[in-house]
């Protein structure tokens, strides 16, 4: 694989001088291979929409450092940007235009005209699902077709480097099926064997990451607070490899304690217990410690102890929580 994306040390302060002002983004250093979708998290007002307009060359980096395909951003921003796809917050477009029109021109902006531009916009049309909409004011479509609308223009001259800021944003279920999809296609490459695309999606849809991404970047405060795949992500999770039991017990055992005692299990919660007949009926959650598997030793228990199943399943671990953990806890 080849190096699309490399950030150094990237910083960047607004306002004031020296130690002053506000620190947006604090010395973020990350490289993003051909081929890898890199899933760029963090919470509002994390430094993820600075960092990308750092890495566009929409704003100067206060200090530090960022390449694209080996053309330095503040050095050779020309060769840089040539090499980018941008889908910017909101995908800004002139509302006045149509789909088709706007496409053309950001198509002759890329130096894209004739029989070349025209190949290329419908590429991105096709690509995109556009048809039914081109000809109708961009004011007039939906926050969805507007978002693909932006995501046409970045891929429409077919970037080594694509960078999109909730490129599913305001998408519906099945939309965001087809958008993704697109993603994973793009990073793949350009069928030329050169190691393919790097995609950098920003995003606040957890369950992105384990659709799309092949790699997490969470940040927190304008610091990496995690880098990572996204099975490592989620396996940061207290819920990882927990058991979520429903029993029905033939007695009014203590089902908690004796799940407690197991070897492994480091706690037990959302527990709910009601009487049913002489028995008890027990929802709870098995948390397993760091690096433990537990569901077979809670299987043996509840096979001894007689207690009817009615569910059963491990979890692999809680996106949200893995988020909150890490993000509540940079500070």
């Amino acid at each position: 694989m080849s190096t699309r994306i490399e950030l150094k040390e990237l910083t960047k302060r607004f306002g004031g001088s020296g130690s002053g002002g506000i620190l947006a983004v604090d010395r973020v250093s990350f490289k993003v291979e051909g081929g890898e979708v890199l899933g760029f998290l963090g919470p509002n007002g994390a430094g993820k929409s600075t960092t990308m307009k750092m890495l566009t060359g929409f704003l100067p980096a206060t200090s530090g450092s960022a390449s694209i395909c080996g053309f330095d951003v503040a050095a050779r921003p020309l060769e840089a940007k040539r090499c980018i796809g941008y889908l910017p917050e909101g995908a800004p477009a002139y509302a006045d235009m149509t789909p088709e029109g706007f496409l053309t021109f950001c198509a002759s902006v890329r130096g894209l005209t004739g029989e070349a531009g025209r190949k290329a916009v419908a590429r991105a049309v096709e690509r995109t699902n556009l048809e039914g909409v081109l000809r109708q004011p961009v004011e007039t479509l939906s926050k969805g077709f507007k978002r693909r609308v932006g995501l046409a223009q970045a891929i429409l001259h077919d970037p080594d480097v694509l960078i999109l800021d909730e490129p599913t944003d305001g998408l519906d279920p099945n939309q965001k099926h087809e958008v993704r999809a697109l993603i994973r296609e793009l990073a793949k490459g350009k069928g030329s064997g050169d190691g393919g695309r790097a995609v950098v999606l920003s995003t606040h849809i957890l369950e992105e990451v384990e659709a799309v991404c092949t790699r997490v970047v969470l940040i927190a405060r304008g610091r990496v607070v995690a880098d990572c795949t996204p099975a490592e992500f989620v396996a940061k999770s207290r819920f990882h490899n927990a058991v979520t039991l429903e029993i029905v017990t033939p007695d009014r055992a203590d089902v908690p304690a004796a799940l407690r005692q197991i070897s492994g299990v480091s706690g037990v919660e959302d527990v709910e217990a009601v009487d049913a007949g002489a028995g008890r009926r027990v929802r709870c959650v098995v948390l397993a410690g760091k690096g433990k598997a537990v569901a077979h030793e809670v299987s043996h228990l509840v096979k001894a102890r007689g207690w009817e199943v009615e569910a059963m399943r491990v979890e692999a671990g809680r996106l949200d929580d893995v988020f909150r953990d890490l993000t509540c806890a940079s500070g």
